[in-house]
C-alpha cells in the first residue's frame, strides 16, 4: 500500500456553524511558530477554563508553542491552471490514516468526511479508520483536535498521485498563544465589522434583530451611563452638603434619572467589557483599564503602565456594533472559579474571557462545526451555558480585590440562578443556547454562491437571541391558573404562577424589570367590586399601584439618597426585596372580593412584563410598551 502524505493549507472563506466571516488571508504553504503562552490569571486564583481551544500542555505527542511542520508542502499552483479531474475510478470502502501535531501524532482527534456525518476518532497512536465510504465523488477528510486548527486533505481515487493508496496524514497547525490587543478587527471586499459576515452568511440580518447588535446603542443602557434622557438633556449631578450627605435634586430643575458619568465624570467604569468589548486595545488580563479604577488624571500620568479605560457611548467603526459577529468568534475560553462555577467577581465580561485576537499573518474563528474547511477551530464552547456567565453576572460597588469584591451588591445573575437551578443538570436540564439560540430549519450557515454547503446533519442555531422584548418568548415563560370561588356575599380568587419555561429567575439581570400581576373584579355595570382581603401592588408599580395584584422584582434602595427602587448600580446599594420566580418555583395569591347580591361578576386576571420601571421610564423618555404575557377573563354568576 502507497500512502498519500497531504499538504494542510488554510483556506479564503470561513464556515462557522453560527457565524462566520470570510478569511483575509491567502494560503500558505509556511506556518509562523506559535507565540509563548502566557498566564492571564493572579496565580493564587483556583480556576477553571472553560474551553474550544485548550492549549493542550508539551507532552511525547503534541505540543501548542512549536512550529508545525508541513509534509510534502508544494508550491501551490495557481487556481487558474489547475487541472480539474473528474473521478471516475469507485472510492475505497474505508480511509485510513494518522493525525500528528508538531511534535507526534493525536489521540482522540476527530476525524469525519466533509459535508456527511461519518465520523470517528484517533486512537493512541493517532491512527483512524472511517467506514461506510462509497460512490465516486471526491471526499474531503478533516480533521481536529483541542487547541488547534482544523486540517483536511481531499481524496480524489481518479488523481495521478492516488494510485490506489488508501493512507493519509495530516499534521495539525497549533493555535497561536498570545492576544494581539493591535489586532484590526476583520473587514471584507472594503465593508467593516459585522456587516462584512453579511456579505456571505445567512446569521448577520438574524444578529441584526439581535439585542447583542444593540448593545452600544442600546436607548436605556446610554441614558443610565451619562444621566441624560433619550433627547440627550443632561441629568443633574449628585451634590453633597459640608457633611458629605447627599442633597435632593433641585426641584426648579428638570430631573432625567441617575448618571453614572453624572456621579463620576472622571471614570469610564466597566460597562464596555461587555457592552463595546471591541473598541478597546485594552489587554484582558487586567481590570485596572477595563473597570476604570483609576482617574483619567492618574492614567494620563501613569505612562502607559495603567491603560485609558473605554467610554462605551458615542463610539463609531467597529465599536458602535456592540458584541459583534467576529467578537464572539474570537473566544476560546472564558475562566469560571472552581470554587463556585462563577466568573471572578472583580473581572466581568471580557475579562473572564479569553480572546483569540491573531498575530500578523494569521486567523482564527471559532465554531460549533468540525467538517469546516478554513481557518477554524471548532469550539465546544460556544454550545454550553458557560459561554454566556461573563456578561450574566455582575457584582457592582464595593471595593476590588484580586479575585473577589467585598462589600460589593450582586446586580445581574442570570447565569448563577440558571447554575442554581434544575436547567443546569447535564442530563435533564437545558443550556442557554436551547432557549436563546434555538435550533431552526435552516440547513445553511454560508450562502451556496460563497461556497457554503447544506449539512442536514447538524442542528444550525439562530442569531436573533430573543430576550427581554420578545413577546413570544415571554408569552411563553410562565404558566397561569386561575381558581374561582363564591359565596352569597364574597367572591375569591386564587392565582398560581409557576416559572415553567425559563431556566433563571423572572425577570432576570437588569434590575428595573418587572412581572406585574394585575387582578380585578367588576359588577355586572362594569364597577369595580371592593377588595376585602389580597396584596395590593406597590407604588413603583406606577399606574398599576395600589391594585389587586403582586410585583415580581428585584428592588434595590440607594444608601446615598435613599430612592427606592434606584437604577444606580454603581452607588452603595441594598437590594430590599427580591420576589422574583426562581426556575420552576410557584407563586400563589388569594383574593377577596365583596360580591353584591344577586350580581353577575368578571374577574380579569392580566399578567404583564414591563422592561423598566415606570416613573424611571418617564424621566428618560423611554417608551417601551408593556407585554402581556398571560390574560383571562372569567365569568361568575349566581
Amino acid at each position: 500500500m502507497r500512502k498519500i502524505i497531504l499538504v494542510i493549507f488554510m483556506g479564503t472563506f470561513l464556515v462557522l456553524g453560527g457565524l462566520a466571516a470570510c478569511s483575509q488571508i491567502a494560503p500558505s504553504a509556511t506556518q509562523s511558530p506559535a507565540p509563548t503562552s502566557t498566564s492571564t490569571l493572579a496565580p493564587d486564583r483556583a480556576y477553571t477554563q472553560v474551553s474550544g481551544a485548550t492549549l493542550p500542555p508539551p507532552t511525547a505527542t503534541s505540543t501548542a508553542t512549536a512550529v508545525p511542520t508541513r509534509l510534502n508542502s508544494p508550491t501551490p499552483v495557481p487556481a487558474t491552471v489547475v487541472p480539474t479531474i473528474v473521478n471516475t475510478t469507485p472510492l475505497p470502502p474505508s480511509v485510513s490514516g494518522v493525525i500528528a501535531g508538531p511534535n507526534g501524532p493525536l489521540a482522540q482527534a476527530v476525524v469525519q468526511i466533509k459535508g456527511t456525518h461519518n465520523q470517528t476518532t484517533t486512537a493512541a497512536d493517532g491512527t483512524f479508520i472511517l467506514k461506510g465510504i462509497s460512490g465516486t465523488t471526491p471526499i474531503t477528510v478533516v480533521a481536529w483536535s483541542a487547541g488547534f486548527y482544523q486540517g483536511w486533505a481531499d481524496l480524489n481515487p481518479s488523481a495521478p498521485a492516488w494510485m490506489g493508496g488508501q493512507g493519509i496524514a495530516i499534521t495539525l497547525k497549533p493555535l497561536y498563544a498570545a492576544d494581539n490587543v493591535n489586532y484590526t478587527w476583520f473587514s471584507w471586499q472594503g465593508v467593516k465589522g459585522s456587516a462584512s459576515c453579511g456579505l456571505c452568511h445567512r446569521e448577520y440580518p438574524e444578529w441584526q434583530a439581535d439585542a447583542h447588535s444593540q448593545s452600544a446603542k442600546n436607548q436605556r443602557f446610554a441614558s443610565v451611563y451619562t444621566g441624560s434622557d433619550v433627547k440627550g438633556n443632561p441629568g443633574q449631578p449628585v451634590l453633597f452638603d459640608n457633611k458629605g450627605l447627599p442633597l435632593p435634586p433641585d426641584p426648579n430643575k428638570p430631573y432625567y434619572g441617575v448618571g453614572f458619568r453624572l456621579d463620576t465624570p472622571n471614570r469610564a467604569g466597566n460597562c464596555a467589557t461587555c457592552h463595546t468589548p471591541v473598541a478597546s486595545k485594552v489587554t484582558t488580563n487586567t481590570n485596572c483599564g477595563w473597570s476604570g479604577c483609576h482617574t483619567d488624571l492618574t492614567t494620563e500620568h501613569s505612562k502607559g503602565v495603567i491603560a485609558a479605560s473605554t467610554n462605551p457611548v458615542n463610539l463609531s467603526g467597529e465599536g458602535a456594533d456592540g458584541i459583534t459577529c467576529e467578537f464572539c468568534h474570537k473566544v476560546g475560553e472564558v475562566t469560571l472559579d472552581s470554587k463556585t462555577g462563577l466568573p471572578f467577581p472583580d473581572m466581568p465580561g471580557i475579562l473572564s474571557m479569553r480572546l483569540f485576537r491573531p498575530p500578523d499573518g494569521e486567523q482564527i474563528f471559532f465554531g460549533t462545526m468540525i467538517d469546516v474547511t478554513r481557518r477554524v477551530s471548532y469550539s465546544p464552547l460556544e454550545s454550553k451555558s458557560e459561554y454566556c456567565a461573563p456578561c450574566h453576572y455582575g457584582v457592582f460597588g464595593g471595593v476590588m480585590g484580586s479575585g473577589t469584591v467585598t462589600h460589593g451588591t450582586l446586580i445581574y445573575n442570570s447565569f448563577g440562578e440558571w447554575l442554581k437551578s434544575p436547567y443546569s443538570d447535564p442530563k435533564t436540564g437545558k443550556t442557554c443556547q436551547d432557549c436563546h439560540m434555538p435550533v431552526i430549519d435552516s440547513k445553511v450557515s454560508v450562502f451556496a454562491k460563497d461556497g457554503g454547503l447544506q449539512r442536514d446533519y447538524v442542528s444550525l442555531h439562530g442569531h436573533t437571541m430573543p430576550g427581554a422584548s420578545d413577546e413570544t418568548l415571554l408569552k411563553n415563560a410562565v404558566q397561569l391558573k386561575t381558581n374561582v370561588l363564591h359565596t352569597n356575599a364574597k367572591l375569591g380568587v386564587d392565582i398560581s404562577i409557576t416559572n415553567h419555561n425559563t431556566g433563571h429567575d423572572i425577570p432576570t439581570d437588569a434590575p428595573i424589570r418587572s412581572m406585574i400581576l394585575v387582578v380585578e373584579a367588576l359588577d355586572a355595570a362594569g364597577n369595580p367590586l371592593a377588595l376585602s382581603q389580597g396584596p395590593l401592588n406597590p407604588a413603583y408599580s406606577g399606574n398599576y399601584g395600589g391594585k389587586p395584584g403582586k410585583t415580581f422584582a428585584k428592588v434595590l434602595k440607594d444608601e446615598w439618597t435613599g430612592e427606592t427602587p434606584t437604577t444606580a448600580y454603581w452607588r452603595p446599594v441594598t437590594i430590599v426585596e427580591d420576589t422574583r420566580l426562581a426556575a420552576l418555583a410557584t407563586d400563589t395569591t388569594h383574593y377577596t372580593f365583596d360580591l353584591p347580591a344577586g350580581k353577575v361578576a368578571t374577574v380579569n386576571v392580566k399578567l404583564v412584563f414591563r422592561r423598566a420601571f415606570q416613573a424611571l421610564a418617564q424621566q428618560k423618555g423611554w417608551n417601551d410598551p408593556d407585554i402581556v404575557m398571560k390574560s383571562e377573563t372569567i365569568q361568575v354568576e349566581r
